[in-house]
């Protein structure tokens, strides 16, 4: 399905565009290629740290440069939009392409590519592994699980979406739980569990999709044919709620000196073509619906995912954090 991007005054050809991004993939060079040959704009890029991002326009005020802000995760689009450094885009193209549970109610940031969180294991050493979130709470797991840091985002997003669907107390349970199975204290990135399911340091590892996805489609360190091959995976609460997706979306920037273009550069994400390559070259699934999926990432098969409003996960986000510092989970 071709998609009309807004039509824009022709001097925007020699215009530009000022993006912060804290996705920090080579493999997004193509994007950002694309879209300059196709409207001539040219893109200058600020990437660093989500936080640092932000802190650097909240001190730029009214005087930043920045037209766009991409982000890896929801709750530091929401923490944006709280600090004052979105605002709302009204854009057919946008409203049409994406599912509004991946939008912000008040149209500040929307979602363009997702990651679905899901749980890995090793074959040989778990007979049954966990079905649900829930399990990996379970007495039966003690001392199999490797799992992120409470810092995370990862981690706290996937804390605030079970606060949404079971509560905060029961969400609490369920995390001074799991930490009573770690196998080892948190540590490393979602490729590192993966690494210590490999070396058989843990059992159990929660990861996001794409870095799985990675490895099937390219040589990763400590991840050999054999140990890939003995690593097995559940998409969690497929009776019940769907697996968590963490989104990777972006805003326009409040003070936007380049506002047009700044629109012009989300539509433009929203295309079948920029939707394939978030799939083909990062190994993440489309926000857009019935856009084709990379071979690495069809390979991990069909799934009901989670279809929670990412507005709801990111405003838990803070009660989460706390529920990590309560119960150790450091």
């Amino acid at each position: 399905m071709a998609v009309a991007l807004t039509s824009a005054p022709a001097l925007f050809a020699q215009d530009e565009l000022n993006l912060y991004s804290s996705r920090h993939y080579d493999t997004d060079e193509r994007l950002y290629s694309d879209f300059e040959e196709m409207t001539g704009i040219t893109i200058n890029r600020i990437e660093g740290n989500a936080d640092e991002l932000l802190a650097r326009m909240e001190a730029e005020g009214e005087n930043s440069p920045a037209d766009v802000l991409l982000t890896v995760d929801t709750s530091r689009l929401e923490r944006a939009k709280d600090m004052g450094l979105l605002q709302s885009v009204d854009s057919d193209v946008i409203e049409t392409r994406v599912p509004s549970f991946l939008q912000d109610e008040d149209n500040q940031w929307f979602g363009f590519s997702q990651r679905a969180r899901i749980l890995f294991y090793d074959k040989e050493e778990v007979e049954n592994p966990p079905q649900t979130y829930q399990d990996l709470a379970s007495d039966d797991y003690e001392g199999m699980v490797c799992i992120r840091s409470g810092t995370n985002v990862y981690s706290q997003t996937i804390l605030a979406a079970l606060i949404e669907h079971l509560g905060e107390d029961a969400a609490r349970d369920w995390a001074a739980a799991v930490v009573d199975n770690f196998a080892r204290d948190p540590q490393g990135g979602d490729t590192d569990q993966l690494r210590g399911i490999a070396s058989g340091e843990c059992d159990i590892a929660m990861s996001n999709t794409y870095y799985f996805a990675r490895a099937i489609r390219t040589d990763v360190d400590g991840l050999s044919d054999d140990a890939m091959e003995n690593i097995g995976w559940v998409f969690p609460n497929q009776d019940s709620f769907g697996a968590h997706m963490n989104l990777s979306g972006g805003g326009v920037a409040a003070n936007a000196p380049n506002r047009d273009n700044a629109i012009r550069f989300l539509e433009y994400l929203t295309t079948d073509s920029a939707q394939e390559y978030f799939s083909a070259g990062n190994d993440e699934y489309p926000a857009v619906p019935g856009v084709a999926l990379s071979p690495s990432v069809a390979e991990l098969g069909f799934f009901k995912p989670d279809d929670l409003d990412a507005s709801a996960i990111a405003e838990n986000v803070p009660a989460a954090q706390r529920i990590f510092n309560e119960v150790g989970w450091e």
